[in-house]
């Protein structure tokens, strides 16, 4: 059983085609995020695009709200234990346990979670599976992240290592497509954009790091207009009140992805 009632689950006041994936005896939980929705609010007005509908608390990192159709309901708080870009679809954790919260972020920092991304790109793998190895670096400005490939030399750029295999290709177009799907050894941020960019495998609907001519002909034939890239699965064990868990979630690629392959 969850560490919480069905009902609190069942009554999560979720966003535009938000879903739940798995809940586990603990109150762990994940959720499958659409391409356009935030994984949380920065300002009041982008509340209703929002992974949950209802005030976010960033010092907190949760969202918070009382049921106004459930009469004497206590607060209620949900914690957000990692982000997706909101071009990026998928699986993304939550729980309602505060404890718990603080244990699983400190698990992500040291990375000992598996994450499975698949991406649509343009382009011909030149293998089907490779291990890359970057030094990428950071730079803000206004606000906005813009993430280039470094050099050995460059004393801010960070190691950043990805895993890809190919899982079926698309040669009889131009340009041509290939699904592959990427594992982050690292977690840097734009880390996958990035890296598939620099090998001459942008990602479809990347405007930031991708092909522009290719993503505004694509868009005009397809119809499409979505970054193509899906947190695909997310596995790890945890250990918990003296007990072992093993923790897996998968979240099925959009109908979109498959069209195109």
């Amino acid at each position: 059983m969850s560490a919480l009632p069905a009902k609190f689950w069942d009554q999560l006041p979720l966003g535009t085609g938000v879903s739940l994936l798995h809940l586990d005896a603990n109150g762990l939980a994940a959720l499958n995020k659409p391409e356009g929705v935030l994984s949380h609010p920065n300002m009041e007005s982008e509340v209703p695009r929002a992974l949950l509908t209802v005030p976010y608390d960033i010092k907190d990192e949760s969202f918070n709200w009382t049921p106004a159709d459930v009469p004497g309901a206590a607060a209620r708080r949900l914690y957000l234990l990692n982000r997706l870009d909101s071009a990026t679809s998928g699986v993304i954790l939550v729980t309602a346990n505060q404890k718990l919260a603080t244990y699983m972020r400190e698990l992500f920092l040291k990375k000992d979670i598996r994450k499975l991304y698949q991406a649509v790109v343009f382009g011909k793998p030149s293998e089907a599976s490779q291990l890359w190895r970057d030094r990428l670096s950071v730079q803000k400005k206004r606000a906005k992240i813009r993430v280039g490939m470094g050099t050995n030399s460059d004393a801010a750029a960070k190691a950043s290592e990805s895993r890809m295999t190919v899982i079926r290709q698309k040669r009889d177009v131009v340009p041509p497509l290939a699904l592959i799907q990427l594992e982050p050894l690292t977690g840097r941020s734009h880390q996958l954009r990035v890296q598939c960019a620099g090998r001459n495998l942008p990602i479809v609907g990347d405007l930031t790091y991708g092909d522009f001519p290719a993503n505004k002909a694509f868009a005009k034939t397809t119809g499409h207009k979505r970054l193509f890239l899906h947190s695909f699965s997310t596995s790890f064990d945890y250990e918990w009140q003296g007990k072992k868990f093993q923790f897996a979630a998968q979240a099925p690629l959009p109908a979109e992805f498959a069209q195109l392959l």
